[in-house]
């Protein structure tokens, strides 16, 4: 059970404005009927709540605010959406015979419990008066939200298989998820050239440089790269010994690519030049770029393919619900929500590489 975060500015906004767009009945005002079973008003602020409580944005605003109103618009057509889906997929929950034993709610609740340390009964309690839930209104949440997992799972999870033509399509398509690059850990020296609103100082920067080269030479001749890095670096990595990275090979400046391809671990550059100073790098650890064959990554391929079909089945087997439903509104605003969601929804699902087949007009 999620613990209460709303703040009393988005309490005192739900009470003036999200009444208003839905009309200003004081008795339970019924939204929309799916199949004879209602959406009421107070079902779908709560949603809305829900949603804006992700908002932080929105924890200090005027309740006249119009960052607030826009919100509102903006979240509203998705969340009438997926109420009216979640809905069908309830009821067809039913119809299948799923159920929620006691035995089951139970073993559910200990988990609730535990999870969020409410193993002691008042303490619970307390939690679900802060939430402005009963125990009656907890089991019919889990129920709902059980069938909707139950259903999903019988009728398209369960369904979902993956040939090897579209596995070794995705692997062949996808060559970036199943690489590794190659990774560098380095280590660096700076020594630093002044600089004024006249430029560099010839002298000083032949200065710097020079006293780069000797700091290779010493190098070279085996005093610790770390210990130099220390005592005479002007980077803020000199607290560790020069230590930077790991740093993906594919995000180092073409030219130190190149550099640092042809040399071992190990080995030092010669004085490189920028715009602070001089620097030496250090090879301290390097990985090759590495690429997962298709055996290797058979089994993640077959999970993403699988979670690509879900999804387009699962939207599919929604619009066949909502093709069979009878859906019958009593709020012309949120009609107009709803199908604007819709909408986007097939745009997206048009948008899709995965997506294919038409879909059913709303009802």
């Amino acid at each position: 059970m999620r613990r209460s975060i709303v703040t009393p500015a988005v309490g005192i906004l739900m009470a003036l404005l999200l009444v208003a767009p839905l009309g200003a009945e004081i008795f339970e005002q019924v939204l929309v009927k799916v199949n004879g079973e209602i959406i009421t008003k107070s079902d779908f602020e709560q949603r809305q709540v829900g949603e804006l409580r992700n908002r932080p944005e929105l924890a200090n605003v005027s309740p006249s605010s119009p960052q607030l109103r826009t919100a509102i618009n903006e979240i509203t057509p998705d969340l009438i959406l997926t109420a009216v889906d979640e809905l069908l997929l309830i009821q067809r929950g039913r119809e299948l015979g799923y159920v929620m034993g006691d035995e089951q709610f139970n073993s559910i609740l200990s988990g609730i419990k535990k999870q969020n340390n409410l193993e002691d009964e008042q303490k619970f309690q307390a939690a679900l008066n802060q939430e402005g839930l009963t125990l009656v209104d907890l089991r019919r949440n889990l129920e709902r939200s059980m069938l909707v997992t139950q259903v999903q799972r019988a009728e398209v999870n369960d369904k979902i298989s993956v040939n090897e033509e579209e596995a070794r399509a995705y692997y062949a398509s996808h060559p970036r998820d199943f690489t590794t690059p190659a990774e560098f850990t380095l280590r660096e020296i700076l020594i630093e050239v002044p600089a004024s609103d006249r430029g560099v100082n010839v002298a000083q920067d032949d200065e710097a440089k020079a006293k780069t080269e000797e700091l290779r030479k010493r190098l070279t001749n085996g005093e610790p790269f770390a210990r130099l890095a220390a005592d005479v670096s002007a980077s803020s990595s000199k607290a560790n010994g020069g230590l930077i990275g790991p740093i993906k090979h594919d995000e180092l400046d073409p030219r130190l690519q190149k550099i640092l391809d042809a040399m071992q671990v190990g080995d030092v550059t010669e004085p490189l030049r920028t715009q602070r100073g001089y620097q030496l790098l250090k090879i301290e650890t390097r990985t090759e770029t590495r690429v997962k064959t298709f055996e290797q990554a058979r089994a993640d391929i077959s999970n993403r393919v699988a979670d690509q079909k879900r999804q387009v089945e699962l939207l599919k087997y929604l619009d066949q619900l909502r093709e069979q439903a009878t859906i019958t509104w009593r709020n012309d605003d949120l009609k107009k929500a709803y199908e604007q969601g819709l909408e986007k929804r097939r745009k997206q699902q048009a948008a899709a590489p995965a997506a294919s087949g038409d879909t059913a007009p709303a009802k």
